[in-house]
């Protein structure tokens, strides 16, 4: 007699199981099937198939019913994701609606989301800077929270690796604070922005206006052209999904390659709901998943377990993975679960005008979105009253305006033949926060969400260091405004809640010592070894770099490791 349960039990019981399909998701997907690893990706949310699945990406703004404006309803209903800049009726379908998975606020955070397949890889902002020792070494030089394992020269072949395969353009700048990589052809600032570049660096030869590096194939090279993938056409209507690739998303790359192995099983609607770990075997066996749909209730199982669920969920999934041995939370021998939780401070802002080179105007668009300048500030010594730095954007445009202050004809003789006005300017804040305890996140002990998962409750705020960093940035900003000669210099510092930046990191940090952290050098658990976290849950300290270039960098090179360790038989 055939025992249905053992056969059922191995066809779902796979070498690894990737919990989500994000931007680090998919990374450890692609590098799992390509060795060969029979996989198995989780995905809470529903399928998006590459192009298929993109309702929105070739349609004219007239084609929207609301001219891609949302109904003041849907606006009432979702106070929380509709501050974000992406939340309009070319891209909502995308984004998790408020009431969707509720969680608790305990102190103001904006929880930013996106349940499909690819997550926010279809989202978002496409930034990608390396990380510099300067970054790495900056816990031990101040500190504050617990050194990184690891230093650039780790990471450095796995940045190579990712940069090639996403395609990402940017210059080669030389700056030992932000290492160059292996770019295609950066996008060019423009005359302004050059002009701003030349003033400063003038003034201040240590302060850089770079252009901004991205994940956009300015120049298709063999590797992107069989991913199916082909130039950026410069649309910069990202947030639709691309149908040419021109921007990395792991619905147009990383997926599509790991399918093509034949090693990939996708699963979309599965909600995880806890890791398994059996005791006698003192390792994880796999996981509940929740259907989405129909609440069925189903465990997988497999060797190995790699969490790309995003930082704030991987960090809800592992609380929730309770047992004998972890009864708060799988791996949580330090207690540090949960807490040194940390984000980017986005919220300030510089706008101005400028009344020279006027001869001159903008044509098309820039998906790079402009300059960049990395951080500056106690890089080679302490010289600020707050530990760390920030980073900034820079950018300029011109537009036409018209003059709406007439009557008759004359008004619409002006509204019909605008006229270019001055230069904007703008710059935003890209500061680093740094880890505390008492930034954290906890699992609500009485209510649950649909799927019988402990709400989550968030304890995330400011504090005096982010203060007195975002005072000097916007006076230093408005200084250099003035040198360049820019006019009607305006401070945004409007005070907004933590989570928009959609940088949220740590939980379950990364460092040397078990007692003081939940991973080793390989994102790998000290106390349970089969588990790696790779997403932005396992960061020490944030930076001011754009994180997920350095997420798919740790999933790369932690998948190397574990699959080396599992053909000598240790995992």
């Amino acid at each position: 007699m055939i025992n249905l349960n053992i056969d059922s039990a191995k066809d779902r019981t796979y070498d690894a199981i990737v919990i989500g399909s994000g931007i680090s998701g998919g990374w450890s997907a692609k590098e799992l099937c390509e060795r060969g690893l029979k996989t198995l990706v989780l995905e809470r949310g529903r399928d998006v198939k590459h192009i298929k699945d993109y309702p929105t990406t070739n349609m004219y703004p007239w084609e929207f019913e609301h001219r891609n404006e949302l109904p003041y309803q849907i606006k009432k209903d979702n106070p929380i994701v509709s501050k974000c800049y992406a939340f309009h009726e070319d891209a909502a379908h995308f984004f998790v609606k408020d009431q969707e998975h509720p969680y608790i606020q305990e102190k103001p955070f904006d929880w930013i989301r996106g349940y499909q397949v690819g997550g926010k890889s279809l989202l978002w902002a496409r930034q990608t800077q390396r990380w510099s020792d300067f970054d790495f070494e900056g816990p031990a030089r101040d500190g504050f929270a617990v050194d990184w394992p690891i230093r650039y020269a780790d990471l450095k072949p796995w940045y190579d690796q990712v940069e090639r395969f996403a395609g990402i353009a940017g210059d080669r700048d030389g700056l030992p604070e932000l290492p160059d990589g292996e770019f295609l052809p950066g996008y060019p600032l423009n005359v302004v922005e050059k002009y701003f570049k030349k003033s400063i660096e003038g003034k201040y030869p240590e302060r850089k206006v770079i252009s901004a590096r991205c994940a956009h194939i300015s120049k298709p090279q063999p590797i992107h052209i069989q991913q199916g993938r082909t130039q950026c056409q410069n649309r910069v209507l990202c947030q639709r999904g691309c149908p040419f690739g021109g921007y990395f998303s792991s619905n147009s790359s990383t997926l599509p390659w790991a399918a093509k192995t034949g090693h990939l099983t996708l699963r979309p609607d599965s909600v995880v709901h806890s890791i398994l770990y059996d005791e006698h075997k003192k390792r994880a066996i796999g996981v509940k998943v929740i259907d989405r749909n129909t609440k069925e209730e189903i465990d997988f199982f497999a060797r190995v377990i790699f969490v790309n669920a995003a930082a704030i969920n991987t960090n809800l999934l592992l609380l929730n993975s309770i047992s004998n041995r972890f009864p708060n939370g799988i791996g949580n021998d330090s207690e540090t679960l949960g807490k040194y939780v940390a984000f980017h401070n986005y919220s300030a802002r510089v706008y101005a005008e400028y009344e020279e080179l006027l001869d001159y105007k903008t044509t098309g668009r820039n998906p790079a979105g402009g300059g960049y300048m990395p951080r500056f500030r106690n890089l080679y010594k302490q010289e600020t009253d707050y530990l760390r730095g920030y980073a900034a954007g820079f950018g300029a445009w011109r537009s036409a305006v018209g003059d709406q202050s007439g009557l008759g004809k004359g008004l619409k003789e002006s509204l019909l033949n605008p006229q270019l006005g001055n230069w904007g300017v703008g710059s935003h804040m890209m500061g680093e926060t740094i880890p505390k305890a008492t930034n954290f996140v906890t699992l609500d002990t009485q209510r649950k969400d649909d799927w019988g998962v402990p709400l989550l409750k968030i304890s995330i705020d400011y504090d005096e260091n982010d203060d007195k960093m975002k005072k000097d940035y916007l006076d230093t900003m408005e200084e250099m405004f003035k040198i360049a000669g820019f006019s009607n210099i305006r401070r945004d510092e409007a005070w907004q809640a933590p989570g928009l930046d959609i940088h949220e990191m740590g939980g379950v940090r990364m460092g040397a010592d078990p007692k003081t952290s939940m991973l080793n050098k390989w994102n790998q658990m000290h106390a349970v070894s089969n588990v790696f976290v790779t997403d932005g849950a396992c960061m020490t300290s944030t930076a001011t770099q754009n994180p997920s270039l350095t997420y798919m960098a740790f999933s790369a090179r932690s998948v190397d490791y574990a699959v080396r360790e599992m053909k000598k038989g240790n995992l």
